[in-house]
């Protein structure tokens, strides 16, 4: 017992003198590092972040951000001659750096030269669009114009792109700080899709820290990590130059912020020689042609889109921001359109009826209630509310309810429209003891194959069910397959099971339901996922 008394009171003492030491350390820091406070470091909390961002609907075109970054410093990291001479070229526009004292932007430099080439002409490619919009409003803002490709860094310059932490749109906004520079982010609206509204928050932020740290190098850390922790940084290190903290010491910063700022320099200085370096040549013509109309609370847009020629994939292309299919029902909002649209769409606003295109009219069943209606529909209650004008809890049985579309239930439409086109085409009745396993097996094709040439979701068959079994007429089938999916507007993402995840975090990351995902993977309820393994999922 003794022994133990004594061994609880020196932990004690020990804990004591850490502590000291730990202040006596903060109190030799400079009183000018002092100053640089931490009150707002942004938590990089990944439940809480996914919760912000309401349950993400990611729309089509969506795709994970890439990772480029460099995992391994390659033993032969020697530029030729010609790159050389390119680095040593003076820049063209704001910035003036060291080159050689940063191995990482001369690795950066040969990496999206070489081995990553082919994505960096995407990502030109993908830019050319928007580049002339940020140039101008990075201008009238006074920012150095090399800012303008910073999403090239961020996201290759794709508006859907989202990061598994949570951060989504072109300039890759997580959702709390989106919402500080005036960005809606909810059910119905997530603005950090709007290449034209992310551009302008983008500007404020990028102007509020390099006001704070006084040097576009700490600003650019400080738009990847967070000013919080370059703060944190730069007073743990007594330096405030980026370059001098990453080297003195590793930790002070994650490998990602220490490689961001020589990653877009090296983006920089490619895209300054671009013509030299054989990529193609950037144009600056002028803005993309359209024109914002304004359309009212509770529009349908589906039917507006459907009016004006638009199938709902090109209307979300021209509006990423819109999640929905309906229009929020609490305020107006504005919709991206082409020019020669604009008459056409101002009429059907001035003449538009109730129509219920993007709208399910629901008559409310005894034994309903809010809460089991939003389930089933995957609405929350709150919407439900609002978009009905209501804030009773109490439902009548025969009253009809408006439920806004969300995308989910409309992955299995597609399905009904490939089973209609197999069973013109059935060649097969199925049999007492048949299954897909053995039907597949009997005709030398996959259970796969067979499953979507027949539109199938569930394993189960039913004796004296058609089947289609495809041969030569697969094209035919796939084709089907292809214009099904065209309506719905998700998206099929692949995605790689990382360590701690399980299914139900990932259902909640995508917004889709626990059952979906079993059924696209064929697992079983007490599968085990491993790392590493890829899973398919709808993404509404």
């Amino acid at each position: 017992m003794r022994f133990c008394f004594w061994i609880l009171m020196f932990f004690l003492i020990f804990i004591s003198a850490c502590s000291k030491l730990h202040l006596k350390t903060q109190n030799n820091i400079p009183v000018e590092m002092k100053s640089c406070s931490v009150d707002n470091i942004e938590k990089s909390n990944n439940a809480t972040e996914l919760k912000q961002s309401v349950e993400e609907t990611l729309p089509e075109g969506a795709e994970i951000v890439e990772d480029t970054e460099i995992k391994e410093y390659p033993e032969d990291t020697k530029l030729s001659p010609k790159e050389e001479e390119l680095l040593k070229k003076p820049d063209a526009l704001n910035f003036q750096l060291d080159i050689y004292e940063t191995k990482e932007l001369k690795l950066y430099f040969k990496y999206y030269t070489t081995t990553h080439r082919k994505t960096f002409i995407r990502w030109l490619e993908r830019g050319q669009k928007y580049l002339p919009f940020v140039r101008k409003v990075f201008k009238e803002q006074g920012l150095p114009e090399d800012l303008i490709f910073l999403p090239f860094a961020e996201s290759g310059y794709n508006p859907w792109a989202y990061s598994r932490a949570g951060a989504a749109g072109m300039w890759q906004f997580m959702p709390k700080t989106a919402r500080k520079y005036g960005l809606r982010v909810d059910w119905w609206i997530d603005e950090r899709r709007d290449p034209f509204k992310s551009t302008y928050a983008a500007a404020k932020m990028l102007k509020d820290l390099y006001k704070r740290f006084g040097d576009w190098y700490l600003a650019l850390a400080a738009y990847n990590a967070g000013p919080g922790k370059i703060c944190k940084a730069i007073r743990r290190s007594k330096q405030d130059d980026f370059f001098a903290i990453c080297k003195k010491n590793r930790r002070y910063l994650r490998r990602e912020t220490r490689h961001y700022v020589p990653k877009f320099l090296a983006i920089l200085k490619i895209v300054q020689n671009l013509e030299e370096l054989g990529f193609p040549r950037l144009k600056f013509e002028e803005d993309p042609v359209l024109a914002q109309i304004e359309v009212t609370p509770r529009m349908d847009l589906l039917a507006l889109s459907n009016y004006l020629g638009l199938s709902w994939h090109d209307f979300r292309q021209l509006n990423p921001a819109i999640r929905r299919m309906v229009a929020p029902p609490d305020r107006r909002i504005k919709v991206y359109l082409p020019k020669d649209k604009v008459d056409l769409a101002q009429k059907f606003i001035k003449e538009c009826k109730k129509i219920y295109a993007g709208i399910l009219r629901y008559k409310v069943r005894i034994g309903d209630s809010w809460w089991r209606i939003s389930r089933r529909y995957g609405v929350p209650i709150s919407v439900l509310k609002k978009v009905n004008g209501t804030y009773s809890n109490i439902l009548r049985p025969g009253k009809i309810i408006i439920i806004p579309k969300s995308g989910q239930k409309e992955y299995f439409s597609r399905y009904t429209i490939v089973r209609k086109e197999a069973l013109k085409r059935a060649n097969y009745i199925v049999q007492q003891g048949d299954s897909l396993w053995t039907i597949a097996r009997r005709f030398g094709i996959s259970v796969k194959t067979l499953k979507k040439a027949n539109g199938l979701v569930s394993s189960k068959l039913q004796i004296g069910q058609k089947l289609y079994i495809p041969d030569m007429g697969i094209k035919k089938t796939r084709l089907v397959k292809k214009s099904a999916k065209e309506f719905f507007q998700g998206q099929l993402v692949w995605y790689r099971v990382r360590r701690g995840d399980n299914l139900w975090i990932i259902a909640k990351r995508f917004g889709v339901s626990l059952k979906q995902i079993l059924k696209w993977n064929d697992l079983g309820a007490d599968q085990i996922l491993r790392p590493g393994k890829t899973l398919k999922i709808y993404v509404p």
